[in-house]
């Protein structure tokens, strides 16, 4: 008897973000408001770094980012925004963090409950991932729709079924 399987992970386009972000530089390159803001966005291997002149250009900066990740089908989940800091000259710096992969509690808590709900599947953390396997394709669509309705940090994709 064969068995299916799928992986569900939590990962995000690289080159979707960088596009992104490209757009929301030009965006804010162009705004009559933020123009002479002297805004700056670094991109690191986990994170980002806004820097800008103040709070509201921040949070305008921010309304941009937000816009062009929904326009570009990146989830709002993958941002972290972390506290903003004051820097020199009366300028703002917030560093975003990027969310990628299951954290160890995260598929611990997901893994428990779709073992306690399902009877028929098999949960198996890999990494950062989580590996769910049964003999039925419609167990399998359950536990998809199960771990959907889960209210979690960071974005699920569902990729291998097979």
């Amino acid at each position: 008897m064969s068995t299916y399987s799928f992986d569900v992970v939590s990962d995000f386009d690289r080159q979707e973000l960088v596009n992104t972000l490209d757009q929301v530089r030009r965006d804010v390159g162009q705004r009559y408001d933020l123009k002479d803001s002297g805004t700056e966005i670094e991109l690191e291997e986990t994170s980002f770094t806004i820097t800008t002149a103040s709070d509201m250009s921040l949070q305008a900066v921010e309304d941009v980012l937000r816009q062009k990740a929904t326009k570009r089908d990146l989830s709002l989940k993958i941002f972290d925004f972390q506290t903003p800091e004051a820097v020199g000259g009366n300028r703002v710096k917030q560093v975003v963090k990027l969310r990628k992969g299951l954290t160890q509690e995260l598929a611990k808590s997901l893994s428990k409950t779709v073992r306690d709900e399902l009877k028929k599947v098999t949960v198996a953390i890999q990494g950062d991932s989580l590996r769910v396997t049964g003999k039925n394709k419609d167990d399998l669509q359950q536990a998809i729709q199960l771990l959907k309705a889960q209210d979690v940090d960071v974005p699920l994709q569902f990729e291998n079924y097979r």
